[in-house]
């Protein structure tokens, strides 16, 4: 792995998905050591399922026990005013504080789907919202990018979604995780859309999708990793590649998951690479 310009971490989600959090509820550290065992060298847990951990010092201590780097944040909120709630603010706010203690760890910001009414003036709103906390994060030196998703809630989840959305963010403090499951699952093509706004990405997650009905445990699907991986390499992309495995093992065993989808990128993906 020391001759790729990027670097493998796993997200948290993976084990949120049992019991919606509860069952795994305030339990990062032991997060933390199953990626680490697993070979990865980077976490992006979401910053309101953090526990007793979100005390940066606590965090760094844990971190640097397992040798692993907080690659990223997940800020998760709903986002569906003109405007951030008071509550949204001061949440988002304490993450951009939390992440100024991690030189280089990202703020990856996602909305939780509520609908797609008010199509049009949603997307607005959240284009301005992303843009505003990005702008905050970026005057304290935190670097943004923001991960559309794609339940069929979600308001950015399709084609014209992603044009307006995409071509509304403000380069200039924020950019773009491509999620390349969310985007199948999309009815897009992952790279292809990877390509047309290739100048944003700053920030990449990985998980499979097989269409029965939507993910897939890593490996196991339809996403042509490899492609993508490859053209990651070539275009010296220097940021993370998180996997974010969402298929229904995880529902029972996200520990199996994470332990796997290491092997599998250590023992498959990478020495497919040219």
């Amino acid at each position: 792995m020391s001759s790729l310009p990027f670097r493998f971490g796993a997200e948290v989600y993976t084990w949120f998905m049992s019991g919606n959090g509860e069952t795994y509820k305030g339990q990062l550290g032991h997060m933390i050591e199953v990626i680490s065992k697993a070979g990865f060298t980077g976490i992006q847990p979401i910053f309101t399922w953090m526990g007793p951990l979100s005390d940066p010092k606590l965090l760094a201590d844990k971190l640097k026990e397992q040798q692993i780097d907080l690659a990223a944040v997940a800020l998760a909120l709903d986002w569906n005013n003109a405007k951030e709630t008071e509550d949204e603010r001061a949440i988002a706010d304490n993450a951009i504080a939390m992440l100024e203690q991690f030189p280089g760890s990202v703020l990856c910001t996602v909305q939780i789907p509520t609908g797609r009414h008010d199509l049009e003036k949603r997307r607005g709103n959240l284009i301005g919202i992303v843009n505003e906390v990005s702008k905050r994060a970026h005057d304290k030196g935190v670097i943004s990018s923001f991960h559309p998703n794609s339940p069929h809630s979600s308001i950015t989840r399709t084609e014209e979604d992603y044009k307006v959305i995409l071509g509304g963010l403000d380069q200039g403090v924020t950019g773009w995780c491509p999620d390349v499951g969310h985007i199948i699952n999309g009815e897009m093509d992952p790279l292809e859309k990877m390509k047309e706004f290739a100048h944003l990405i700053n920030h990449v997650h990985y998980k499979d999708w097989d269409g029965n009905p939507e993910f897939a445990l890593m490996g196991k699907g339809k996403v042509d990793f490899a492609s993508i991986t490859q053209w990651l390499k070539d275009r010296a992309f220097d940021g993370w590649i998180i996997c974010e495995d969402e298929g229904q093992e995880a529902l029972e065993d996200p520990d199996f998951v994470t332990l796997h989808d290491g092997k599998w990128v250590h023992e498959e993906l990478i020495p497919s690479l040219k």
